[in-house]
């Protein structure tokens, strides 16, 4: 209990208070993403850009050992990791 007589918020004999708050971040989201395109520059390739990062993906999983090939397929069924191309690492 505190000095002035009153319960404490969390203890036994005084609810939890509660406060609502509604914040609009829509303008902030635009102007984010505005800042980020204009940061990007006007010859910014989104498709090269995921081209590029498939091609990683590819070359990371490539040359696996059987070990980290079973690894890597259990990932998959778990879940964790998206299947590729056609069922190897590799592919």
């Amino acid at each position: 209990m505190s000095s002035h007589g009153r319960a404490l918020p969390g203890e036994p004999h005084e609810p939890a208070v509660t406060v609502d708050l509604d914040v609009d971040l829509s303008s902030h989201e635009l102007l984010r993403r505005a800042h980020v395109l204009d940061a990007l520059g006007p010859d910014w390739d989104p498709v090269a850009a995921l081209r590029g990062e498939e091609a990683a993906y590819e070359l990371l999983y490539s040359g696996l050992s059987a070990e980290q090939q079973r690894m890597y397929d259990e990932l998959v069924s778990a879940g964790v990791l998206p299947r590729r191309g056609g069922g190897d690492a590799a592919a």
